[in-house]
């Protein structure tokens, strides 16, 4: 039975559960693991428009013109990684094949600054285990999920 998306976010928000397994098996073995996302590298039509999109509208800041100037910082977190199969339709039509999701730490707040600034935002109304979710494109289409891990500190919502 395949695992849904959902379930995958609720193993990396958890903790970890497979990255713990992956990692003993790498101390093991004494090999090495990748730390992390190192960048997000895509084709666009206007790729000056898009990363200014990025960067005024969820605030990920596009790569610096010099090594003296820091890139985008992203907070610690979890991270879901999952192929997906090709004839899903949870991130578009059949010809889009990657969708990017940003952890935000309050969703309702991030999609009244993107509905202020004229971007489409559906929020989900179910609040899964893991926390809220919305979708939206950029301007050339691309999908893009916003995620509000769950906190019990903050009262739930939705």
């Amino acid at each position: 039975m395949p695992i849904e998306r959902r379930a995958l976010l609720m193993l990396a928000a958890a903790g970890t559960l497979a990255a713990s397994a992956v990692g003993a098996v790498a101390a093991e073995q004494g090999s090495e693991k990748v730390l992390g996302i190192g960048g997000f590298f895509f084709r666009a039509k206007d790729p000056k428009a898009l990363a200014a999109w990025y960067r005024d509208q969820l605030g990920v800041a596009p790569i610096p013109a010099d090594y003296d100037a820091l890139p985008w910082q992203q907070q610690a977190g979890p991270t879901a990684f999952a192929p997906f199969p090709m004839d899903t339709d949870y991130f578009g039509d059949a010809h889009q094949t990657w969708m990017i999701n940003f952890r935000v730490s309050h969703l309702d707040r991030m999609v009244a600054q993107l509905k202020a600034a004229g971007t489409a935002v559906k929020v989900d109304p179910k609040l899964y285990p893991n926390g809220r979710f919305a979708h939206l494109q950029d301007p050339e289409g691309n999908p893009v999920e916003l995620w509000e891990p769950a906190n019990p500190r903050r009262p739930k919502t939705g």
